[in-house]
């Protein structure tokens, strides 16, 4: 029986000790998550900090600080490890998490931010929010496609314009097969 099923009276003497009350709140609950308004998606995912909190909250096992979520987007964001990072680097993506970030997130219900305790942790709408997150590939693989098909404009307009300037054709042929090839070779492996 799914969540979204109206409760019995056979589910209300069941071992779930829950009473009706709870039950119905909890589902009402569950449904407001679900039903969660397609702007407020798109405002929560639309950041490259919010998107990387959640991919962050989504390995880590319950609640994190926001210290060590600071760390790890900083260290992203820098392109190095969390231990080069310097203190500055840290502070400005902590107070961008604090004051923005985190309780916009918490509004959403995508994170459960306490701000007292700096601790956070997956809030009851980031399962809908993972459902855009994840179907991110698709993007990935138009951008591989994209830069193939202009390796392989590329590839053609020099072999075009070589064989209206005279030169031998052998040249060509070979810079063809390289600009054409290689990233046709890349894109295939990468794709399966």
């Amino acid at each position: 029986m799914n969540s979204s099923e109206p409760t019995t009276p056979e589910r209300v003497g069941s071992a779930d000790s829950s009473s009706p009350e709870e039950e119905s709140a909890e589902e009402a609950t569950e449904q407001r998550a679900r039903d969660l308004p397609l702007d407020i998606i798109f405002e929560v995912l639309k950041n490259e900090r919010r998107r990387l909190v959640l991919a962050y909250l989504r390995d880590a096992e319950g609640a994190v600080t926001i210290g060590e979520l600071a760390e790890h987007i900083a260290a992203h964001e820098n392109d190095i490890t969390p231990a080069e990072l310097n203190a500055q680097q840290r502070k400005r993506v902590y107070i961008g998490l604090y004051q923005c970030h985190l309780p916009k997130m918490d509004d959403a219900d995508a994170v459960a931010f306490n701000q007292d305790r700096g601790i956070v942790e997956l809030g009851r709408s980031a399962d809908t929010l993972y459902q855009y997150l994840d179907s991110d590939s698709g993007v990935e693989d138009n951008a591989r496609l994209r830069q193939y098909t202009m390796f392989s404009v590329v590839g053609g307009l020099a072999f075009v314009s070589a064989q209206f300037a005279g030169t031998p054709m052998l040249p060509e042929l070979i810079v063809f097969a390289v600009l054409v090839g290689v990233p046709a070779v890349t894109y295939f492996s990468e794709g399966t």
